[in-house]
């Protein structure tokens, strides 16, 4: 893997990588040249939050949840799915021992039943977990406007003005769009979205059409700027205010003097901001330092924008061409460990928003963030709660419906 230039040296520092040259200005402390550091290892000596450790131990389960309970409502005149074909789909769903297994684990969400007339084991939601989807749905028809302005700003941060239609499908979740949001937030706004083909074979382009003005939106990190400047007890500089960001630091982090004092640098380093316009890349060492700034600034927004205030690396490169951000964005997450936290459970990356949350729980929720911790709820309780005859009932149940299944599937092949 190439050497990455552009990395926080006070945060490498501390991380016990040496750095080439012996004169360099103190505020241009990033560019230096990442040797015989792999991104592999560095994303694995990153310092580990417990507090986001702990919530995505539940979280890695609840996007399994969320992805068969989308299986199951895909089919509203009949919402379920038969186990046989959740089986097919275990490997890509994570699924390590199984459809069945899986699903056991959480019967407050899942019901397996036996279906005499297919012959085979089917599963439907509880109605506890009916009620959560219900909620949800609701709390996303309600917030129609909102998710408008996100898909807008979104665009407004692209130089272009538009971004993949594909990109956009990847995070619908995230942003709390409807899955019908081509037909009731695309072309129900068309006055202000519209589709075009790529060059792409049965690719599209999402885009503002012509005209529309998005240069009056404020960046999230400004908000916090004004609330910061107007207390009373603020001690910090405004002329520094004026391009600083939110920092926090896991408990046991220990920073060197030397460490705070390049972060004290960087937040004076003026940027771009993720809706203005940039004439050109300047190449010079403070050029690059403003440009990596802004792409800070840039993924601030767009966790800002997200409903849970965090999302999958994978996610969110897709959109990183568009923005203009030339650096590796799992790497610019590492860089800045006051500002964002990047967790490796669950066979994947994910990126927190730092300043939004608290002890594992946004600061300012919002309805659709109510539904969705509801369900972590259901499946942070697993198989408590229920009766242990019940419970036991359900699984010896569970057992001679998939058994019934394995058999007929063996009568099926013998000879007659």
């Amino acid at each position: 893997m190439s050497n990455r230039v552009c990395i926080k040296k006070g945060l490498l520092t501390l991380m016990g990588v040496r750095f080439v040259g012996k004169h360099e200005h103190p505020t241009r402390f990033f560019m230096c040249v990442r040797s015989k550091t792999s991104s592999a290892q560095y994303v694995a000596s990153r310092f580990r939050d417990p507090t986001f450790e702990k919530l995505m131990d539940n979280y890695k389960n609840l996007v399994k949840v969320s992805a068969i309970q989308d299986l199951i409502l895909a089919n509203p005149k009949n919402p379920s799915v038969s186990i046989d074909f959740l089986s097919k789909l275990s490997q890509k769903l994570h699924l390590n021992r199984g459809a069945t297994a899986f699903l056991r684990k959480f019967p407050h969400i899942f019901h397996i039943y036996y279906d005499p007339s297919k012959l085979k084991p089917f599963c439907r939601l509880t109605d506890a977990a009916l009620d959560v989807s219900r909620q949800e749905a609701v709390a996303i028809n309600a917030s129609l406007p909102v998710v408008v302005e996100r898909l807008f700003r979104i665009l407004s941060m692209s130089a272009s003005r538009m971004v993949p239609l594909r990109a956009v499908f990847k995070v619908w979740k995230e942003l709390g769009l409807p899955d019908d949001f081509e037909n009731s937030v695309i072309s129900a706004n068309s006055g202000v979205f519209q589709l075009r083909d790529a060059h792409e074979p049965n690719t599209h382009l999402l885009k503002l059409v012509d005209g529309v003005c998005s240069n009056g939106f404020r960046a999230a990190v400004e908000d916090w700027r004004v609330v910061e400047c107007c207390k009373e007890d603020c001690s910090v500089d405004r002329m520094e205010m004026q391009f600083s960001f939110k920092h926090g630091y896991p408990p046991g982090m220990r920073l060197s003097k030397n460490f705070k004092a390049k972060v004290k640098e960087w937040q004076r380093l003026p940027y771009v901001g993720p809706y203005e316009m940039v004439s050109e890349k300047k190449k010079s060492k403070a050029g690059i330092m403003a440009m990596e700034k802004r792409a800070v600034s840039i993924v601030h927004e767009f966790l800002s924008l997200t409903v849970e205030k965090m999302v999958e690396v994978e996610k969110i490169s897709q959109f990183r061409k568009w923005f203009g951000i030339d650096l590796n964005v799992r790497d610019l997450f590492l860089d800045h460990p006051g500002i964002f936290y990047l967790s490796t459970k669950g066979k994947r990356h994910t990126v927190f928003l730092r300043e939004a949350y608290e002890r594992g729980c946004l600061i300012e929720p919002n309805p659709v963030y109510d539904a969705r911790r509801r369900l972590l709820d259901l499946v942070v309780l697993g198989r408590r709660g229920l009766p242990a005859a019940n419970s036991k009932l359900q699984d010896r149940s569970s057992c001679n419906e998939v058994g019934q299944e394995e058999n007929q599937q063996r009568h099926d092949l013998l000879p007659s």
